[in-house]
């Protein structure tokens, strides 16, 4: 059985917008992917290490452990052996406490791929590939994040392709969810649970076609 990793955000927590209440793990993304790889014959187990207000580099001045790269290679280590992690964030990197742009964000992304590399795995454990989702476009926040992710819109901008260019240099893999679904109507951030479907779905066929499973 291979163990695949999902570290990322309440993108793929499964937040449903505008509330605080979440979606059961078989409607959410990883649970649609995970299905799918089985009902293709692919021996799989999906582990899900998802934050909401997770960034990639940055600290949140409200809550603790925000700094995804805090911790993350002893996640790494807890679960190995890994055959893939899959790493999707940077929507938060856009929350109004940070004016960072989408070359910014990329490169915590950036840094996270060398941690997931250098972890202190066991002698003999296989380093794990590694996919990069970028996340699906911010359009105009609304609801009750309306406020922290004001302007993040504007910031997200060009987000996928300097993702795919950081895939590019460290030679990872890479799956843009623009290319298959937009973010919610209803907050402009979070995804809904047909949005989950689809793009569980996509992610998993994607891995199957790059070969990475």
């Amino acid at each position: 059985m291979k163990q695949i990793l999902i570290y990322s955000d309440s993108l793929t927590w499964g937040i449903i917008p505008n509330t605080r209440e979440r979606l059961a793990f078989d409607k959410r993304w990883p649970g649609v992917f995970e299905n799918e790889l089985l009902k293709e014959g692919r021996s799989v187990r999906v582990i899900e290490n998802c934050l909401n207000g997770r960034r990639t580099t940055w600290s949140d001045p409200f809550k603790d452990g925000r700094d995804d790269s805090d911790g993350l290679a002893q996640v790494i280590e807890m679960h190995s052996p890994l055959s893939l992690v899959i790493l999707m964030l940077g929507s938060n990197d856009f929350q109004c406490t940070h004016q960072n742009n989408a070359w910014l964000s990329a490169q915590g992304s950036a840094k996270l791929v060398s941690i997931v590399r250098q972890a202190p795995i066991e002698s003999g454990m296989p380093v794990p590939e590694i996919l990069i989702v970028a996340p699906p476009e911010i359009t105009e926040p609304k609801g009750y994040i309306a406020n922290k992710f004001h302007g993040a819109e504007k910031r997200y901008g060009g987000l996928p392709g300097e993702l795919e260019t950081v895939a590019s240099e460290l030679s990872v893999h890479f799956f843009d969810a623009n290319s298959v679904t937009a973010s919610s109507q209803v907050d402009g951030i979070h995804l809904d649970a047909p949005q989950h479907e689809v793009l569980g779905k996509a992610i998993a066929q994607a891995v199957i076609d790059q070969g990475i499973l």
